[in-house]
């Protein structure tokens, strides 16, 4: 017994320790605008870019009202979570996984969050990998046609080669200034695709604005391919407790106070350049907007190319957003499960190998619209949609039929649908594209 005594103390200082040296938790001295910009990056993604496609799958109305059904759910579902960080007095539940075990126990809660957790993040990574290489070919090409050979593939690398160096930062407190350039190359671009997509449409009526798809087949599909790729535009549920966890907290100022405030800015910001972007870009090209409305888009080439180097510039810093999470979920289990010493060395090798991971993949399927409606069906609804429910179900237990109750039960059965249709369309339209896809070109 004494023995169990004097080690229960030493135990607590090695978490401690830990819990100060992991990326998450090692600083709390973040400000409530930090939390609107990481927000803001973490939202306003790539994902903004494939709306009015999207919307061509949908046509105009239930194009529309899907996003903002979508929005209007994801911002209560948001609030829920900001509401369970600090929900049991005393305790902050810095990750996303720690508030699923203190809900639904420790095995079943560990394992259904993080696995959706990390399918959400790993795939945003993916995703944004195939982004930077294709905006950063996209700028090049109209800046120097005579580089248009070059292979995306390449671009990719490159990509890649900058998240090995940005990934070496070793907490989130220190992303502060890339998050925040990201979140202003994010409303940019938005703004950009917005302006140059209206100049557009002013001088070029499409002769369609019907759905997609000529097919009753292919309409369903494009059905559950749009409502992922919208599902993938509400993203930022997967990293939120996270963002919290960087916010100081007092019983006289809790954090979910500043972080609501940052939150409330960043979905209103979020909300507007959405819509701009999605009734722009398919009012400009119709039906035959691309998956990423910017390589709609062609004059003035200036534009275009500014406008894609800061999508470039904002997926470097979301990725990185994204990524932390999973570097600290890394580490902790290289620390705690394999007994490795927290070190610069442990952080370089897990990290870069990652890295070099997810720059493999997004090679061998750089097919954008394929994957936001299939990543966005199969992962990006659960994080953002139904766990928050759930949780909130199981923490608070409100009254059946009461207001919460309803609305977190709506919440759910819709993140169920749509977790149930949207891969199937999304895997459709990679299929599609790989028919005319060479490996490695």
């Amino acid at each position: 017994m004494t023995e169990k005594v004097q080690n229960k103390p030493e135990q607590n200082n090695q978490e401690q320790n830990l819990e100060n040296w992991l990326p998450i938790t090692a600083s709390r001295k973040a400000k409530w605008w930090y939390s609107t910009f990481h927000n803001i990056t973490a939202l306003v993604g790539a994902g903004v870019l494939g709306l009015p496609y999207a919307v061509s799958q949908l046509g105009w109305t239930a194009g529309i009202i899907a996003i903002m059904m979508s929005w209007l759910i994801t911002f209560y579902t948001l609030w829920l979570l900001v509401e369970m960080h600090e929900i049991v007095p005393g305790k902050r539940f810095d990750r996303y996984h720690q508030l699923g075990e203190y809900a639904l126990g420790p095995k079943l809660g560990y394992w259904m969050v993080t696995t959706m957790q990390l399918t959400v993040q790993v795939a945003t990574s993916i995703v944004y990998s195939v982004t930077g290489g294709s905006s950063l070919k996209k700028a090049l090409d109209l800046i120097w046609p005579q580089i248009s050979g070059v292979r995306e593939t390449y671009y990719i690398i490159m990509f890649v080669v900058l998240q090995l160096l940005l990934s070496q930062t070793p907490n989130f407190n220190k992303l502060k200034i890339v998050s925040l350039t990201a979140a202003i190359m994010s409303i940019f671009y938005s703004m950009t695709a917005f302006v140059a997509s209206l100049v557009k449409g002013i001088g070029h009526h499409p002769s369609e604005y019907t759905i997609r798809s000529h097919t009753t087949p292919g309409q369903v599909f494009d059905v559950f391919n749009a409502l992922g790729t919208i599902a993938f535009a509400f993203a930022g549920h997967s990293v939120v407790l996270e963002i919290q966890a960087t916010l100081p907290s007092t019983p006289e100022i809790p954090s979910k106070k500043p972080m609501w405030r940052g939150l409330v800015a960043a979905y209103f910001v979020v909300i507007a350049c959405y819509l701009l972007v999605a009734i722009s870009g398919y009012w400009a090209f119709g039906a035959h907007v691309e998956d990423n409305v910017l390589l709609s888009l062609e004059h003035p080439k200036w534009i275009i190319a500014a406008a894609n180097f800061m999508v470039l510039f904002h997926v470097i810093g979301s990725y990185q957003v994204f990524a932390m999470p999973i570097f600290d979920t890394i580490e902790s289990f290289l620390v705690q499960k394999r007994n490795f010493a927290p070190s610069r060395t442990l952080r370089v090798i897990s990290r870069s190998a990652f890295v070099v991971v997810i720059g493999i993949v997004a090679i061998i399927i750089p097919f954008f619209g394929g994957l936001l409606g299939f990543f966005g069906g199969l992962a990006f609804v659960s994080t953002a949609y139904i766990l928050p429910s759930i949780l909130w179900l199981a923490i608070t237990k409100p009254k059946r039929w009461s207001l919460h109750w309803n609305l977190s039960m709506f919440c759910a059965i819709c993140g169920v649908l749509i977790a149930c249709v949207a891969p199937i369309g999304g895997i459709r339209t990679i299929i599609v594209s790989a028919k005319t896809y060479k490996m490695f070109s």
